[in-house]
């Protein structure tokens, strides 16, 4: 027998404090290994060379890992000025060197200002979006550059922690689709010297924070039971939606893909729920029914 079959079905989220070094996806398939689970996702990815929170979906939480793409984040970044290279971060290779101008509290009070709020942001040639079916970076290690449209982005808040010389940290709270490694690269532009991203770590995805999260140290010291308990369970990246409670008849008809009539306002999307447990997301509708939107099955 495989060990792909030996795998359990386990359904909910941890999250991870990822270590530096490793890959988004080194780290989920360390951690699904230590679970022993069938079946596993990041929700979005974080560079090599960052740290920090990394939720995890297993088994039927795989569903709503999309939803927590669109989640806003929050980083401690290290920016280098002085230095431009091709990634964006310390990993690249070193493309130009400037001094570095004398910068002023004032200057950098500017700066951050100029940064905050909407902006229209290019992505970095080393990043996952693609183009014609192929990633860019997989371009950009083949040495070529494409033309990358900018992207609306929001950056909330800016908080300086410390600059000295030519190294600046920030704490940025920002919107979904963010590149830190730009924002570097902008603000760098911004003095007229160049930037980089020297240290990153991401500190809350949506709802979780970083306090919150595991290392892999801390989860290889626990057994199976205690693995199990780090996870949280399906729903909880959902609860901003309100619930409804269905009776017998109705949670079998919305398990069939069926919808049932509902008195429920106003029509948007909604937590299912059965004699207490979690069934899925469905959709009130403007007619008065109660539509299944996906089901989830956290049967064993």
């Amino acid at each position: 027998m495989s060990k792909r079959a030996n795998r359990r079905n386990v359904h909910g989220i941890l999250l991870l404090d990822k270590r530096l070094g490793v890959s988004s996806n080194q780290a989920l398939q360390e951690v699904k290994r230590l679970l022993n689970a069938a079946k596993a996702g990041h929700t979005g990815s974080l560079d090599p060379l960052a740290t920090g929170l990394l939720p995890l979906c297993f088994g039927e939480a795989t569903k709503v890992s999309g939803m927590m793409l669109d989640d806003d984040k929050r980083y401690r970044v290290v920016i280098r000025l002085g230095v431009l290279t091709d990634t964006g971060d310390a990993e690249g290779a070193v493309l130009e060197t400037q001094p570095v101008p004398e910068i002023t509290q004032a200057m950098l009070d500017a700066c951050l200002q100029r940064f905050t709020g909407e902006l229209d942001q290019v992505p970095p040639m080393y990043s996952a979006l693609k183009l014609n079916g192929k990633k860019l970076y997989e371009l950009a290690r083949e040495g070529k550059t494409v033309e990358r449209k900018a992207r609306r982005i929001t950056i909330y808040a800016l908080k300086l922690l410390d600059f000295e010389r030519d190294r600046l940290t920030l704490e940025v709270f920002c919107s979904k689709g963010t590149y830190i490694r730009s924002l570097a690269e902008d603000i760098g532009a911004h003095f007229g010297c160049g930037g980089t991203v020297a240290e990153l770590r991401r500190l809350q995805a949506g709802m979780f924070d970083l306090d919150q999260a595991f290392t892999i140290e801390q989860l290889r010291a626990l057994d199976a039971h205690q693995l199990d308990a780090c996870l949280l369970a399906v729903d909880v990246p959902l609860h901003a939606l309100p619930a409804v409670e269905l009776q017998d008849v109705d949670a079998g008809k919305i398990r069939n893909g069926q919808a049932v009539n509902a008195e429920l306002s106003p029509p948007g999307q909604v937590r299912l729920y059965h004699a207490g447990a979690f069934l899925g997301l469905g959709e009130m509708r403007m007619d008065g029914k109660l539509a299944p939107c996906r089901v989830f099955n956290l049967a064993e």
